[in-house]
Order: structure tokens, then sequence, then C-alpha cells
């Protein structure tokens, strides 16, 4: 049986993966509890994720990025 990365589950789970690749996962989903466990785990995550209430960096960071990524630049 393949093993699945988890990176071919959040495509799967974000419906961005082939569908050769869906195929295989519903497939093995069937007869895997470790990759039915996984897979919820991801799901879990995810909405977790999705309540997070993220802030944009401050000004004062994102200038200091670009002047270092500028920097970078400008020694090659």
């Amino acid at each position: 049986m393949k093993k699945f990365k988890e990176e071919d589950l959040i495509l799967y789970l974000y419906k961005d993966c082939s569908p050769k690749m869906a195929a295989a996962i519903e497939e093995a989903l069937e007869i895997d509890l470790e990759l039915q466990d996984r897979l919820q785990l991801l799901r879990r995550t995810m909405k977790q994720l999705d309540k997070l209430k993220l802030k944009s960096p401050s000004k004062k960071s994102i200038q200091a990025i670009m002047k270092h990524a500028n920097q970078g630049r400008s020694e090659r």
C-alpha cells in the first residue's frame, strides 16, 4: 500500500490534487485506519487555523525585511 505524505493529504483536503491521487487516497481510506486518523487530524488543524485571527506585520518590520533583502541583492 502506498504511503501518502502530509502534502498529498493537504492537497486532497483542498481538492487540489490530481483525480488519480484523489482516487488512490479514497481507496486507501477505506482500509487504512492510520490514514483515516492522519486525515482527521489535518481536518481539525485546518479548522483551528481558519479560526485564528492573523495580524499583518508592522510597517517597521516590513521595512526591515525589505532593507535586508535589498542588501543581499547589492552584495551579489
